[in-house]
């Protein structure tokens, strides 16, 4: 019955929009389970992926052990990423033999994608070609003019690009990421905001290069990646407060705080060479060498040979150039207070008696002076963080649902 004065199927309408209401909170209540679970999924599938991608191969039980999931998860998850191409077993004899069957065996199929890391500088280019682990397998380094066109330097780029890529049978839809380095600032959108490039200034690099590659193009200030690169396999593999500084004739610096690589609000930390009031391009142009040179030898190259050997003159050009740039890398470690001083660039060839000489500078103008490294990655150590770069950028697009055939 219902209250006095009201419709005698008033009751029956209240409990039917009741039962409506209720069957409505229960669909939401549906899907929002049924969103937690396909995240729940996710998550976990990202978990056996990563651990696969760490170490290869694994079996199911070590798989097990290792994500602290469920076997029977575990399992499930382990067949479908087996027929989306993510994983596969593998052939090769376990280093110990146990008794009774063998179990499966699984690996990531680093050979299912490709990214590309490039350096494009001043004056030389150069490309890495890595698999999904993070194996270089091919390379490519070439010198050009330094007073080339901003508009040259893309079109080099897309030559190179295109025929690096087809020398090892691929093309660019087999490609799932490129880093490019570039020297100078880029802001968090990827648009290059500085000078240094003739032409380049505002320039959205990865825009350019769209309708060559249909893959993200991630653009990165060159020492930013030399930092990355430093902290993946580089001289900063076990320190998490870093200042990775570029030495040569352009100094600049990247910024490595708790392992995350620091940008600054818009891409300029570190750009030390700006302030002129630092002097440090003064002494970059103090740091000229006309000895004897090697046929093919650049004259930093020369100028770090020479020094390894202790030529007096050598030693003297380089005391010069440590003391024009002491006061701005002074200023660096007093602001930022590293735990380990990574020095990169042209100046790296001379190897460990570069850390003691620039110590012996920065000794008066500081608190203290953090350890020094003197970086062994080389010339490719900008593309090498391009490649971690890509790798990165990959990682967050990899359980998108579509396996490595899919995305080709």
């Amino acid at each position: 019955m219902g209250f006095p004065g009201s419709h005698p199927y008033a009751t029956v309408l209240h409990n039917r929009t009741d039962d409506a209401a209720e069957a409505q909170s229960m669909a939401g209540h549906d899907r929002a389970r049924g969103h937690d679970l396909a995240a729940l999924r996710g998550l976990n599938t990202a978990v056996v992926l990563r651990s696969l991608r760490q170490e290869s191969p694994q079996t199911v039980s070590r798989l097990t052990g290792s994500t602290g999931l469920s076997r029977p998860t575990v399992e499930v998850l382990v067949e479908e990423l087996t027929a989306q191409g993510w994983i596969a077993e593998t052939t090769a004899p376990p280093a110990v033999r146990s008794p009774g069957r063998p179990a499966r065996r699984l690996r990531f199929r680093a050979e299912a994608g490709h990214v590309v890391g490039v350096d494009i500088g001043l004056k030389k280019l150069v490309l890495l070609l890595s698999r999904l682990d993070g194996e270089i397998v091919a390379r490519h380094r070439e010198d050009f003019p330094a007073d080339l066109t901003g508009a040259k330097r893309i079109e080099l780029l897309r030559t190179r690009l295109r025929a690096f890529l087809a020398d090892h049978r691929l093309g660019p839809h087999d490609v799932w990421s490129v880093g490019i380095g570039v020297p100078g600032m880029v802001d968090d959108t990827g648009r290059i905001r500085s000078v240094i490039v003739p032409d380049w200034t505002d320039l959205d690099l990865a825009r350019r290069l769209a309708d060559e590659l249909p893959c993200p193009v991630l653009a990165e200030n060159d020492v930013n990646l030399a930092t990355l690169a430093e902290h993946w396999q580089g001289a900063a593999e076990l320190a998490d407060d870093v200042a990775c500084v570029l030495v040569g004739r352009r100094i600049s610096c990247g910024v490595m705080i708790d392992g995350r690589l620091h940008r600054g609000r818009r891409g300029g930390a570190g750009e030390l060479g700006i302030l002129p009031q630092l002097g440090l391009n003064e002494a970059g142009d103090a740091l000229g060498w006309d000895g004897d040179r090697l046929p093919g030898e650049s004259e930093t190259d020369a100028l770090a040979r020479a020094v390894r050997a202790e030529h007096p003159k050598a030693l003297a050009v380089l005391d010069r150039y440590l003391a024009g740039v002491a006061p701005g890398i002074a200023a660096l470690v007093l602001a930022l207070d590293p735990e380990l001083l990574v020095l990169s660039g042209a100046l790296s060839p001379i190897g460990d008696p570069l850390g003691p000489l620039l110590a012996a500078h920065l000794s008066p103008l500081t608190l203290h002076v953090p350890r020094i490294a003197v970086s062994t990655l080389g010339r490719e150590g900008v593309a090498l963080g391009a490649v971690r770069r890509a790798l990165d950028e990959v990682d967050t697009h990899l359980l998108d649902g579509a396996g490595p055939s899919r995305r080709r």
